[in-house]
């Protein structure tokens, strides 16, 4: 993660392919989410962490649509 930090840090672009979400979060600026190969959100991380098509992608859609899922899970 340090050395992802000081290469962004010199101006490069860097390219992260990472399933660890918190390693994801804490270090990129911005963040595009595929599902099969398609992407379903781009932004920045707080926003992705909200977007619904992610949350459902990732975390599946619960059973009884009264509950809300990213809280049970985000907390």
């Amino acid at each position: 993660m340090g050395l992802i930090s000081r290469i962004g840090a010199l101006g490069a672009a860097v390219v992260l392919i990472e399933h660890d979400v918190a390693l994801v979060m804490s270090i990129s600026d911005r963040v595009t989410v595929l599902e099969h190969g398609r992407t379903i959100a781009a932004g920045p991380p707080a926003e992705i962490q909200e977007d619904q098509r992610v949350i459902a992608a990732y975390l599946g859609v619960p059973d009884d649509p009264e509950t809300d899922l990213a809280a049970e899970v985000l907390g």
